[in-house]
């Protein structure tokens, strides 16, 4: 994904349809995807984001992708129960150390995770 011609976003989720051709964003990060290019602004600086590396669904899409060939449900869930265990365990290790500005970044990580079977 090109975004005003300067930053190119990669490994995002899209949908491909192998019969027209035509890909879209995934539902689940498709608002994300919006406030990251919001963010940006009208006139942004030339670069590359790794969206997975900014977005907790696209990361694990990406490594489960990373184990196998194809996406299968049981490998998701499989990487999204070991990135849920991580964060918690960040989160307690966070919580110990009274550090509210790490455990907010830590909630809205878990949130962008539990967001996907709540939707």
């Amino acid at each position: 994904m090109i975004f005003a011609k300067k930053v190119n976003i990669y490994n995002v989720p899209v949908y491909h349809c192998a019969i027209c051709g035509r890909n879209d964003v995934f539902p689940g990060v498709k608002n994300d995807v919006g406030k990251l290019v919001g963010q940006l602004g009208s006139r942004p600086a030339p670069g590359i984001i790794p969206f997975d590396q900014v977005h907790e669904w696209a990361g694990v899409l990406s490594q489960a992708l990373d184990r196998s060939e194809s996406l299968r449900a049981t490998d998701i869930a499989r990487a999204t129960e070991e990135r849920i265990d991580e964060l918690l365990d960040l989160w307690l290790v966070a919580s110990s150390l009274e550090d509210e500005v790490w455990m907010n970044e830590i909630h809205t990580r878990l949130s962008q995770l539990s967001g996907q079977f709540v939707s």
